[in-house]
């Protein structure tokens, strides 16, 4: 099992409900894929060095885990098609 950060940037137009129901929704799909969530780190509403789809801000969230090498690849592909996330990235993090 490896570790992995995943950051999400998810619409700041959103209401709290909306954007806590993404959340869940991410970490759905992490524990779904074999994933064990140890820690969610929420940043909050930050300005986007740069214009994603006309926004200028996006809510911050990092998610800590543990999974196999394939789980980070099937994340990613349920992400890339969620509406209100504007940006992830996931990376492996070193021992």
């Amino acid at each position: 099992m490896n570790k992995y950060e995943l950051a999400v940037v998810v619409n700041a137009k959103l209401e709290d409900e909306q954007r806590a129901a993404v959340v869940e929704k991410v970490k759905e799909y992490v524990t779904r894929f074999g994933g064990q969530i140890s820690d969610v780190d929420e940043w909050g509403k930050k300005r986007l060095a740069y214009e994603i789809q006309k926004m200028h801000e996006g809510f911050f969230y990092f998610i800590h885990f543990e999974a196999e090498s394939t789980a980070p690849a099937e994340i990613e592909q349920k992400l890339r098609i969620m509406e209100n996330v504007l940006r992830y990235l996931c990376v492996r993090q070193d021992a």
